[in-house]
């Protein structure tokens, strides 16, 4: 069933400007995002003009950007560049991924991708690394339990990296839930009518509604579809769905 355009009706502009307050609070994480990728691509083009195939000691250059954006980023608890199978001539897999400690100090994640003895070898098929593979855009994925970094409720924000026409990985970051929830709920609760915040996929990411608790799954319209529409608002069997707009999130009203 598709989606219908919402009609101006009362409380729209509050609906929106939520949304755009929620779009701002992710787009300062997008922005950190936004500069790993940058920092990747340029890397990658460096090797590939001295003519010779990346490896992973390669990445180590991307360390002292990924540590700024730790430091300066008040939602990003991790970051870094997640690299596609066979992109590294040295490894098969690679994570250059780095970490906010207990104590505020930046840590590597030190991971075992040996298949051997791991289940995270694979992290392709991850939503945070299939989404932006197989569509060329952002994802925000999760809320999930984050077994592979820090063991914390989490949200994912990445975006695909190329090299040279390629796909060669993702540039992400991770934030804690617990910190989402502080920056979004009061907006939230500002809303007239229960609402909570989904992805493309329907997860939940953040809620005010009891009956839509974070982490499950709203049923409804293609909201990855949605996204990528132009109508500011959207119906659907009686909700209310307002995209934030260049954030793959939908404010969901009932």
């Amino acid at each position: 069933m598709g989606v219908s355009p919402g009609l101006a009706a009362p409380g729209t502009e509050t609906e929106l400007w939520v949304a755009a307050r929620v779009g701002d609070a992710l787009e300062a994480v997008f922005g950190a995002v936004a500069a790993t990728r940058a920092d990747t691509t340029a890397l990658l083009a460096r090797v590939s003009a001295a003519g010779r195939p990346a490896v992973s000691a390669d990445l180590a250059a991307l360390r002292p950007g990924l540590h700024q954006r730790l430091a300066r980023g008040e939602l990003v608890s991790g970051a870094g560049f997640v690299a596609a199978p066979g992109l590294l001539a040295d490894v098969p897999a690679w994570l250059e991924w780095w970490q906010c400690g207990t104590e505020g100090d930046v840590r590597p994640l030190l991971l075992d991708l040996d298949p051997g003895r791991t289940a995270y070898s694979d992290y392709t098929h991850w939503d945070w690394f299939a989404g932006p593979r197989g569509t060329g855009r952002r994802a925000v994925a999760g809320p999930y339990v984050d077994y592979l970094c820090s063991d914390e409720y989490s949200l994912t924000l990445s975006e695909p990296v190329y090299a040279q026409g390629e796909f060669a990985g993702v540039a992400a970051a991770d934030v804690h839930l617990r910190h989402f929830e502080a920056a979004v709920l009061p907006l939230l609760r500002r809303l007239a009518r229960p609402a909570h915040l989904v992805n493309a996929r329907g997860r939940v990411a953040a809620s005010a509604d009891p009956a839509h608790l974070a982490g499950s799954l709203t049923r409804g319209p293609d909201f990855g579809a949605l996204l990528l529409g132009r109508n500011p608002i959207g119906a659907h069997e009686g909700m209310r769905l307002v995209p934030c707009r260049g954030i793959p999130l939908v404010l969901v009203l009932a």
